[in-house]
């Protein structure tokens, strides 16, 4: 009986193959007219356009699943570090070709935290950490587009 709560146990999809895939994940999109759609992912709904007018558009959306992760993996990381800080901010921008499909040819991604200055090399440590070993977002755009980063601490 499924009760609509979430286990700790993956979920699991069945392939083209009828193979049982651990560790998938599905959403649903629906077109709602125009450039609209709306996506849903384990009950939670965002709003896409293409036109930019009554959502995020598709790749806008990358950019803020990159920041999302990232920034998870790192306020993770801090708290295991017990730094404290406060008004955590990232900033994404991508670079494209002119030519469709138009791909990021380069990703820039600002952090602006508060906390204390010397713990500047342990927020440089604990993005190092997200970037290049935790963060999924990021392992999967860093494989067509360089992703460089700069820290502002306040």
């Amino acid at each position: 009986m499924d009760t609509g709560h979430n286990s700790a146990k993956p979920k699991a999809s069945v392939n083209k193959h009828n193979r049982i895939r651990e560790n998938s994940m599905k959403t649903t999109t629906v077109w709602k007219k125009d450039h609209q759609f709306e996506a849903e992912h384990d009950g939670n709904k965002i709003n896409i356009d293409g036109d930019k007018k009554h959502g995020h558009g598709p790749k806008a959306l990358l950019l803020s699943g990159l920041a999302g992760c990232s920034g998870i993996d790192v306020v993770d990381i801090l708290q295991k570090m017990r730094v404290e800080f406060s008004d955590f901010k990232i900033e994404t921008e991508a670079h494209q070709t002119e030519d469709h499909p138009k791909v990021f040819t380069e990703i820039n991604v600002t952090y602006h935290i508060k906390t204390k200055k010397e713990n500047e090399d342990k927020v440089r440590k604990a993005i190092d950490l997200s970037l290049e070993k935790y963060c999924g977002v990021s392992a999967m755009l860093r494989k067509n587009s360089p992703i460089n980063y700069q820290l502002v601490i306040h």
